[in-house]
């Protein structure tokens, strides 16, 4: 970062106060998003004014009100300077347009996105629910995966429209505007790679996505979990026929709570798994 927020912000905030406040805050192309605690509402202009003066490539600081909830995926931002939600995040030479206020996007995702990536091979037949504005989605298809990327929120969806053109693989991915548990909108049920980005409480789109998927064909599955449920949760999707290949936290969420990724390998029978965990 070459400086450290509070640091420069201890000549006008109170330690007592200043101690509330992280260092940290997200970065999506030009915005920055941080989350201030009630006891500091009247330095909260101070706080925008300081990021925006030492970061030169930040115009606009929100502040991060709720957390994500709704159908839109999307926390309530309230706007402490600048004047738009609206930016243009680059990743891995990758450009993603998008309203932070209207649609779902995480940069803490971005090595995982990288780490897929890296094993999409060309020709493969590749499903992504819950695609978003399409950063799982564009990258596989720019490496000549045939991609199915599926997104119910209409905002979202006109994001990622607008991506695909922008990426300039039109020709490789089918964007359908639509509920990822209703199969019937695919095109075909024979996928070599599905990217699930599983929003909090929909694990059971594992069971609707797994009948689509050819034999030997790898999920890599997101979910919201505590470290303790984990031995049991490999159980259980050993139960249901996979393998677990690879698994790893993602980094926390909330109190004791982290998004995890498991790279599932569909089984036509129950297998004990080899799996290997790497922790942040």
């Amino acid at each position: 970062m070459g400086y450290v927020l509070k640091d420069v912000l201890k000549e006008f905030i109170p330690e007592g106060l200043l101690s509330h406040l992280s260092n940290h805050f997200e970065v999506i192309g030009d915005l920055a998003i941080i989350s201030i605690p009630p006891q500091l509402d009247n330095y909260k202009t101070r706080i925008a004014e300081t990021i925006i003066t030492q970061r030169k490539n930040i115009s606009t600081v929100l502040n991060k009100i709720t957390k994500v909830s709704g159908q839109k995926r999307t926390p309530l931002y309230e706007i402490l300077a600048g004047t738009t939600t609206v930016t243009c995040h680059r990743e891995f030479g990758f450009v993603y347009r998008l309203d932070i206020n209207t649609t779902f996007f995480s940069t803490h995702l971005a090595y995982e996105r990288k780490r897929i990536f890296d094993q999409v091979r060309v020709g493969e037949c590749v499903l992504v629910p819950f695609c978003g504005v399409g950063p799982f989605a564009i990258p596989p298809a720019a490496k000549g995966a045939k991609v199915v990327a599926i997104e119910q929120n209409p905002e979202a969806f006109g994001w990622l429209s607008k991506n695909v053109s922008l990426n300039r693989v039109d020709k490789l991915i089918t964007i359908i505007n639509g509920d990822a548990f209703d199969t019937s909108i695919l095109p075909h049920h024979e996928f070599v790679r599905a990217i699930i980005p599983t929003p909090y409480g929909m694990d059971t789109i594992l069971d609707v996505i797994k009948p689509v998927m050819i034999e030997d064909g790898i999920i890599h599955f997101y979910t919201f979990k505590k470290r303790y449920q984990i031995p049991e949760l490999i159980k259980e999707y050993e139960s249901k026929g996979f393998e677990v290949k690879f698994y790893r936290s993602c980094g926390n969420v909330a109190p004791n709570v982290s998004r995890w990724v498991f790279d599932l390998i569909k089984r036509g029978k129950p297998e004990n798994s080899q799996n290997r965990e790497i922790s942040d």
